[in-house]
C-alpha cells in the first residue's frame, strides 16, 4: 500500500480478566469499530496482539495504518492484588527503620467489628530494611550531613543479598531531595543492576508512611511493567517492519490521562488503576453527551466490578486510594473495586452460609459453563441457569455448556437445602448487594444523594444486575451505552496526555507567603510544560490545572479544591478558601466560614499538565421504523427473574435492530455481541438518540 492510500487508525485496547476489548477509530471517517478476544493471563501481551490482529481484520486495515495505540493494563494491579512481590529492599533515614511497622492507626469497618484485626503484612520484611545517617528538617534544611560511608555499605549489602529492586525514602525529602539523589548515585555505582525508586520523584508530599509505601509500590511493580511494555513495543514494531517509523504506544494512568509507554516505565505506580480509569472516562463522555450530569459508573468484568462517580462529565479524583493492602497516595480516579465479576466463585463458608467471591475462576479455567476445566459454580453460571444470558458468548463465538452450569448449581443448592432457582438467585442477590455497597462507598460516604444519580453500566457483566441495583439503591435509572463491553477500550481513545506534580507547603491562610506559593506553582508548571513538550505537544496546546489541598487547622486530612490561574494574591487566596468551605460542607455537612477561631490551612500545591487529543465523536443513530416486535424481537426463551414466579416466557431483542425512540417494558432480554441486558418486570426502556438504553422503574420520576 502506498503512503498516499494509507488510512489513519487509532486503537484502544483494554485487557480484562476474561476478555481483551478492542476499539478502532478511523480518524478520517470518524467510524468506530469494536471487537473482543479472550485474554491470555499467562502472558497478557499475547491477548493484546491477538486483539490488534482481530480488529485490523474487521476494519480491513494493516499495521501500517495504525497511527497510535492506547492501552489499559492490569499488570501493576494484578501484581499488587495477588501480593506476589519479589525480593524488595528499603532504604530510609537512620532511626526510622520501623516506619512501615508503625504505619497508621486505621482499623477497617470500625473498632466494633475489628477486635481481632491484625495489620496487613509488610510489603518489605524488616530484615530487608537498611538505614543511612543524615537528616533534613521539614523546611529542607540539613540538620545532619549525609553519611556516604553508611550509604555505600547499605548498597553493597543489598548487592550481596541479591536484592535488585529498591525503594529510597529519606525523612522530609519532599522539601529537599539532595540526600536521596546522593543515595541513588551511590546505588548506580555500587549496585548497577538495581532498579531504584526514590520518593522525591514518586511522591513529593509529606506524611512519611504514605510516601514510603507509595515509593515501595512503585519499585515493586517496576520490573513487571517494564518487561510487559518492552514486550509490547517489540511486537508492535513488527507491524511496521524495517521502516524507521514507530507506532506511538500510550498507557492509561490512574489519574485519567495517558502517557507514552517509554515514560510510564519510569513511573509505573501511575498505572495501578489503568483499566478502571479508562472505563470511567468512557462512561463519563457517553453520559455527558446523553444529558446526564450525575452518574454512577458500574464496570463489570470477569474478575471484579469497578464503580466510580461522574459529575458534569468528569470522574472524581482522590489521592487516598489503595490497591489490595497497599496505600498508594497518587492522583487517581476515585474507583472502588469489589470482587464481584462474572467469574466470581459461589462457595459455602465453614458456618454454612452462601458466599460469592472475591475468588474468581477468571478466564482460564473460567466458569463451569466455559467447559475449560472450571470446577466451581460462578455468577456467570447462575445467569446461564436462570436463562438471563444466552447459551453462548460473543455472538456465538464461544458456546456455553448450560448443563455443566446447572449440575454445579444443583450440587451447591443441595448442600444449602435449596432448589436450583433459589440458589442461583441467591448468588446473584449477594453479588448485587456487594456492588450496591461499593456504589454507596463512592456516593453516600462522599456526601452525595444516590437517588439523584443515573447508573451507567458497562463491561461484559456490568449490566446483568442493573435493575436490581436500581431497586436496592433507589437510583433514578440506568443508562446502558451501545457496545457496553467495549466502553473501557473506547475510553482510551478519549483520554488526554496528563502529568501530575505536587509540592507540600504547609501554611495558614492568615500568614500565606503569596510570592513563595507563586514560585512553587510556577516551578511545578515548568515541570509539567517540559513533560508535555517531551510528549510532542506544541506550546500553544499545553493546558494546566491547579489544585490545592486545604484543611482547617488541627484536622488530620485535607480536601482538594480547584484553584484559579493567574497571580497569587489576597483575592486568589480568598477564592481558594471560599471553595474549600463549600466543598467541606458538601462532604461533611458543615463548615466554619466566618468563624475567626477556625483557621484555614494550605497543605499541598498541585499542577496537572494536559496535552489534549482529538476525541471520537458520538453520532446519533437512525430513528426507529415499523413495529419493534417485527423488527427487533428475534426469539423467546424461559427466564427466571424471581424464584416465586418461576420461569416466564421472555422476548429476546437484538439491540443492533433498535432505533432511536424505540420503547418497551420488561420482562425482556436485550442481546448484543459483547453483553446482555436483562430487563426485569416493572421496568421501562427507552432508546435515546445515541443508542443508549435508558431504563427506569415504571412510574418513576
Amino acid at each position: 500500500m502506498s503512503q498516499g492510500s494509507q488510512r489513519r487508525i487509532r486503537i484502544g485496547i483494554d485487557t480484562g480478566g476474561t476478555f481483551t476489548d478492542v476499539v478502532a477509530f478511523d480518524e478520517d471517517s470518524g467510524e468506530l469499530v469494536t471487537t473482543k478476544t479472550p485474554s491470555t493471563p499467562s502472558n497478557p501481551a499475547d491477548g493484546f496482539i491477538n486483539g490488534i490482529d482481530k480488529i485490523l481484520g474487521v476494519v480491513g486495515a494493516t499495521g501500517a495504518d495504525i497511527t497510535a495505540v492506547s492501552h489499559g493494563t492490569t499488570v501493576a494491579t494484578n501484581k499488587l492484588l495477588e501480593g506476589k512481590v519479589e525480593a524488595l529492599g528499603f532504604l530510609t533515614t537512620e532511626g526510622y527503620e520501623f516506619m512501615l511497622e508503625i504505619a497508621r492507626q486505621s482499623v477497617p469497618d470500625g473498632y466494633g467489628n475489628s477486635y481481632f484485626w491484625v495489620k496487613p503484612d509488610r510489603i518489605v520484611p524488616a530484615d530487608r530494611v537498611r538505614t543511612v545517617g543524615g537528616r533534613m528538617d521539614f523546611e529542607g534544611h540539613e540538620i545532619r550531613p549525609f553519611d556516604e560511608a553508611g550509604a555505600v555499605a547499605a548498597a553493597r549489602w543489598f548487592k550481596e543479598q541479591g536484592i535488585t529492586t529498591l525503594a529510597v525514602c529519606f525523612l522530609h525529602s519532599y522539601a529537599n531531595d539532595a540526600h536521596e539523589l546522593a543515595m541513588r548515585e551511590i546505588l548506580r555505582r555500587e549496585h548497577p543492576d538495581a532498579i531504584v525508586s526514590i520518593s522525591s520523584e514518586v511522591l513529593r508530599e509529606y506524611r512519611e508512611y504514605e510516601r514510603s509505601m507509595t515509593t515501595l509500590v512503585d519499585a515493586a511493580v517496576k520490573p513487571n511493567v517494564s518487561r510487559y511494555v518492552s514486550n509490547i513495543h517489540e511486537r508492535l514494531d513488527a507491524y511496521v517492519g524495517d521502516t524507521d517509523r514507530e507506532i506511538p504506544f500510550y498507557v492509561m494512568k490512574s489519574n485519567g490521562g495517558v502517557l507514552s509507554a517509554d515514560e510510564v516505565v519510569h513511573q509505573p505506580i501511575t498505572t495501578v488503576l489503568s483499566g478502571p480509569a479508562a472505563g470511567a472516562l468512557g462512561a463519563a463522555l457517553i453520559a455527558q453527551v446523553a444529558g446526564f450530569p450525575k452518574v454512577l459508573t458500574c464496570d463489570g468484568g470477569g474478575t471484579s466490578t469497578d464503580v466510580s462517580v461522574v459529575l458534569d462529565g468528569e470522574p472524581t479524583l482522590t489521592t487516598e486510594g489503595t490497591v489490595g493492602a497497599y496505600p498508594s497516595k497518587i492522583p487517581m480516579i476515585d474507583v472502588v473495586t469489589v470482587g464481584a465479576g462474572g467469574g466470581s466463585i459461589a462457595w459455602i463458608s465453614p458456618e454454612g452460609a452462601l458466599k460469592v467471591g472475591p475468588q474468581s475462576a477468571g478466564a482460564d479455567p473460567g466458569p463451569l459453563c466455559y467447559a475449560k476445566g472450571g470446577t466451581e459454580p460462578t455468577i456467570t453460571d447462575a445467569h446461564v441457569v436462570l436463562g438471563r444470558i444466552p447459551p453462548h458468548l460473543l455472538g456465538g463465538e464461544i458456546p456455553l455448556d448450560v448443563e455443566a452450569a446447572r449440575r454445579g448449581i444443583t450440587e451447591l443448592a443441595a448442600t444449602l437445602g435449596l432448589d436450583v432457582e433459589r440458589c442461583a438467585i441467591g448468588i446473584l442477590e449477594i453479588s448485587a448487594w456487594n456492588q450496591a455497597n461499593a456504589l454507596r462507598q463512592v456516593s453516600v460516604q462522599r456526601g452525595l444523594d444516590v437517588r439523584d444519580f443515573m447508573l451507567t453500566t458497562f463491561g461484559g457483566s456490568g449490566s446483568l444486575l442493573a435493575c436490581r441495583l436500581v431497586d436496592i439503591l433507589d437510583l433514578a435509572g440506568v443508562v446502558v451505552p451501545p457496545n457496553p463491553g467495549n466502553v473501557s477500550a473506547f475510553g482510551l481513545l478519549t483520554v488526554d496526555v496528563k502529568n501530575d506534580y505536587v509540592q507540600t507547603h504547609v501554611s495558614r491562610q492568615d500568614s500565606l507567603d503569596h510570592g513563595a506559593i507563586q514560585g512553587i506553582l510556577d516551578a511545578l508548571t515548568d515541570k509539567a510544560r517540559a513533560a508535555l513538550t517531551k510528549e510532542g505537544f506544541a506550546a500553544d496546546e499545553h493546558r494546566f490545572v491547579r489544585t490545592v489541598d486545604v484543611r482547617y487547622v488541627g484536622q488530620a486530612f485535607e480536601v482538594r479544591v480547584p484553584a484559579p490561574g493567574g497571580v497569587v494574591d489576597e483575592a486568589y487566596a480568598a477564592a481558594v478558601a471560599d471553595t474549600f468551605h463549600a466543598e467541606h460542607r458538601q462532604l461533611y455537612g458543615y463548615d466554619f466560614r466566618g468563624d475567626p477561631t477556625q483557621q484555614v490551612e494550605w497543605v499541598n500545591l498541585r499542577v496537572t499538565g494536559i496535552g489534549p487529543i482529538t476525541r471520537p465523536e458520538l453520532h446519533p443513530i437512525a430513528a426507529a421504523e415499523g413495529e419493534l416486535a417485527d423488527r427487533a424481537v428475534t426469539d423467546h426463551r424461559d427466564v427466571c427473574f424471581e424464584a416465586e414466579h418461576g420461569y416466564v416466557r421472555t422476548p429476546v431483542i437484538d439491540r443492533a435492530r433498535l432505533g432511536a425512540g424505540d420503547a418497551f417494558s420488561g420482562p425482556a432480554i436485550v442481546e448484543e455481541f459483547g453483553s446482555t441486558i436483562p430487563v426485569h418486570p416493572g421496568f421501562d426502556v427507552r432508546v435515546d438518540d445515541y443508542g443508549n438504553l435508558v431504563i427506569r422503574k415504571e412510574g418513576s420520576r
